[in-house]
């Protein structure tokens, strides 16, 4: 089944519905979420002079979001550019095989051109083999191995 799907930025009267997609968002990688946290990158979201940007894709007919795209820019020194990073990127599970997915990178991909970013990066858990089988599809994997150091 594809959905027809309209993809726009969030607006501030989306708050409880992006609500709902983040918390599954962060159910699903298994990240404890708490109302600080959601009202925090909601600020960043609708606050001009922060980076990240928020994608809702609405299935036709649908006034709740169906998944979403957290956006920013990032410099790329080794380029002397800015290239965009995909933060987060989340599909209702009752949406899926939709192409919600395929939807908001189409979205993605306009909206990296007109901030003319030349790339746009994300990381993905190595077991997310449904998301990565659609990345596998719209991308190329990089080579780069992903560490994180914690600050203590």
């Amino acid at each position: 089944m594809t959905f027809k799907v309209q993809i726009r930025k969030a607006h501030h009267d989306d708050f409880e519905n992006w609500c709902r997609l983040y918390h599954g968002y962060a159910e699903f990688y298994k990240v404890p979420m708490n109302d600080q946290i959601l009202q925090t990158v909601w600020d960043w979201i609708h606050d001009p002079a922060h980076p990240l940007e928020c994608l809702l894709a609405f299935i036709d007919g649908d006034n709740r979001p169906s998944g979403l795209a957290h956006v920013r820019a990032m410099p790329s020194p080794l380029r002397g550019a800015e290239i965009g990073f995909l933060d987060d990127l989340f599909v209702d599970p009752d949406a899926r095989g939709g192409k919600i997915g395929h939807h908001l990178f189409k979205a993605l991909d306009d909206h990296a051109r007109e901030k003319e970013w030349p790339i746009v990066r994300w990381i993905t858990a190595d077991d997310n083999y449904r998301a990565r089988g659609l990345y596998d599809q719209l991308s190329n994997k990089t080579m780069w191995n992903t560490y994180q150091m914690d600050i203590t």
